[in-house]
């Protein structure tokens, strides 16, 4: 059983998006046909961020696809114990529509029949499910236009969850973008640019899982820090504190001889 089960998070709003990285060698230069190169080139870190407390929800790393999608949502799912964000957004990557669609939208109900019977139409249930996409047309390696679509829910029901949102006014992936630079700040083999690429997969996707949830638990966000008393004194949070999930800043130590039951965080 996962600490997160007897603890969820406080999340209300969810933003998803992948961030690129190599293994050993570029993508370009690898051979699909050769198995030794699945495990090279393009590696990418599939995440889920609440941006109310700045809390990285969870991390699949791996080639771009929806089976790891589908997974990543799964464990968000099970943190958040069935509860529905109020706001899903993501870029425009496909797998997202469908897997969210499949996740939170409500099964139809099956019509029932029976002999001598007519089968009634079913009716379609609303769904309560608010998720939008942020869409960038690039040019040149630079964004030069960012439109939003609306996949689930109305005009109305997203301009609500925004307003009750504390940081967003308007549909974004912002916060975990922001996110993404402090991450390749904080793990420098993802910085572009640089020689200090992973040479393996496997410690690639260990220092990642390091990188990521040391960051939830030990690591002060400014933004995030309290104000105490009248005198301008704050007390320093990290994201698992702004999600009560903890109640105090864990020191390194701390973190790494924590006992754990489950390998999902």
């Amino acid at each position: 059983m996962s600490s997160w089960s007897l603890f969820p998070p406080r999340t209300q709003e969810l933003q998803l998006d992948e961030k690129w990285a190599f293994v050993y060698r570029k993508q370009r230069d690898c051979d699909l046909e050769n198995s030794e190169d699945h495990h090279q080139g393009d590696c990418w870190d599939h995440v889920a961020f609440d941006p109310e407390h700045r809390l990285v929800l969870g991390v699949i790393c791996g080639k771009r696809s929806s089976t790891r999608i589908s997974q990543l949502m799964g464990n968000v799912k099970r943190q958040l114990q069935d509860r529905l964000p109020r706001l899903i957004t993501s870029d425009e990557f496909g797998p997202y529509r469908h897997v969210v669609d499949q996740l939170w939208n409500s099964p139809p109900r099956p019509a029932p029949c029976g002999q001598g019977r007519r089968r009634r139409s079913q009716r379609k249930t609303k769904s309560k499910l608010n998720y939008a996409t942020v869409c960038k047309h690039r040019e040149g390696g630079r964004v030069v236009e960012v439109k939003t679509q609306i996949v689930f829910g109305s005009k109305r029901s997203i301009a609500r969850a925004l307003k009750q949102s504390s940081v967003s006014s308007a549909i974004n992936t912002s916060f975990l973008e922001r996110h993404n630079g402090t991450d390749r700040h904080r793990n420098a083999r993802k910085v572009r640019r640089t020689y200090r690429f992973s040479k393996d997969w496997n410690i690639h996707e260990a220092v990642t899982f390091f990188s990521y949830y040391t960051y939830n638990f030990c690591w002060c966000v400014r933004t995030l820090r309290k104000r105490m008393g009248r005198k301008h004194r704050y007390q320093p949070r990290t994201p698992a504190m702004s999600a009560g999930l903890t109640d105090h800043v864990w020191n390194l130590k701390e973190w790494l001889t924590r006992p754990v039951t489950a390998l999902t965080c």
